[in-house]
């Protein structure tokens, strides 16, 4: 393109990038940088943690003196936030408990997200199919979500620790009934988001000119309802944790030989009084997450939203 008057080509800028102006929005919320600097360790820690630091978690001492001179170590070089009951290190244990925790936290918000997504759009797009899933959702709604899910882990938790071990069959059937008991949110968020997309121009046309509906919800729906999408799917990961944590608290979660920070909470209980920090360590991580991960979720939704990124 040639300027008027001049010889010399005009360079046209690139187009600016629509995920370079939700991270420059991202980045002006101090909360959600701060919470996504804690939230990146806390990972990196339970991913890189065992090979730094190589203390088998279930460790004990086989000799019966050494043994008992191990157990509940304060804090030290050697054990840097101490042993337990049993003369396990402790820290060793938080790693891998956290390696747990935060996976079920990922697979039971992958879970719930696809299913509360599949039957939210299925509401929002087809009205035949709206009031049956709705009254759906309304009853997983009212259902008491804690002692459903303490039914469910006792009736299968020891039929499905016979068929696929106890470390992951308890893991499937956490996950699971975290997630099939966690989607209703995210399944009225996007009804509520399909149900004013298609009546849109761009759908409308779309429609107008034979488009199938299966088309029309993957190339036109599901792309637009992805914002409001991940700000729940952060959500879920801090309730999921939360969840487990609650769940292995009440000593109903994953077995004493595979630590969480919910089982590290529920050991450490009887121990309170006189070594606090047993409590206090799995109590923090657990709290550090789900603040770290709510908080990049409020900054999610502050930078998906085109009426703030467009001050």
């Amino acid at each position: 393109m040639l300027d008027a008057g001049s010889s010399a080509p005009l360079t046209l800028a690139p187009p600016r990038s629509q995920w370079r102006d939700v991270w420059d929005q991202f980045r002006t919320h101090k909360g959600a940088l701060i919470g996504m600097a804690v939230f990146f360790a806390l990972v990196a820690l339970v991913v890189l943690g065992p090979h730094l630091w190589r203390y088998d978690p279930n460790f004990i001492e086989p000799d019966a003196m050494k043994m008992i001179k191990s157990r509940n170590q304060p804090a030290s070089l050697a054990h840097p936030i101490g042993t337990d009951q049993l003369g396990r290190d402790m820290l060793a244990r938080m790693i891998a408990g956290g390696k747990v925790s935060i996976s079920v936290g990922f697979v039971a918000m992958t879970i719930s997200i696809c299913f509360g997504t599949f039957v939210g759009v299925m509401a929002g797009f087809f009205r035949r199919l709206d009031g049956p899933l709705m009254r759906l959702t309304d009853l997983f709604l009212a259902l008491p979500l804690l002692p459903l899910l303490l039914v469910m882990v006792m009736l299968f938790r020891d039929a499905l620790a016979g068929v696929m071990g106890p470390s992951l069959g308890t893991f499937l059937l956490i996950v699971t009934a975290i997630g099939v008991t966690s989607w209703m949110q995210s399944a009225r968020i996007v009804r509520g988001e399909v149900l004013a997309l298609k009546e849109r121009e761009f759908v409308l046309a779309a429609r107008s000119i034979g488009t199938p509906s299966r088309r029309l919800i993957l190339r036109h729906v599901l792309p637009n309802v992805v914002s409001p999408v991940m700000v729940a799917a952060t959500l879920n990961i801090a309730d999921a944790i939360i969840t487990e944590s609650a769940l292995s608290f009440l000593g109903l979660g994953f077995p004493p030989d595979f630590p969480t920070w919910g089982r590290l909470l529920f050991d450490g209980l009887p121990y309170l009084q006189q070594y606090p920090e047993r409590v206090f360590w799995p109590g923090l991580a657990i709290s550090l997450t789900v603040l770290s991960v709510n908080y990049i979720g409020d900054g999610l939704r502050d930078a998906l939203d085109p009426r703030i990124r467009g001050r």
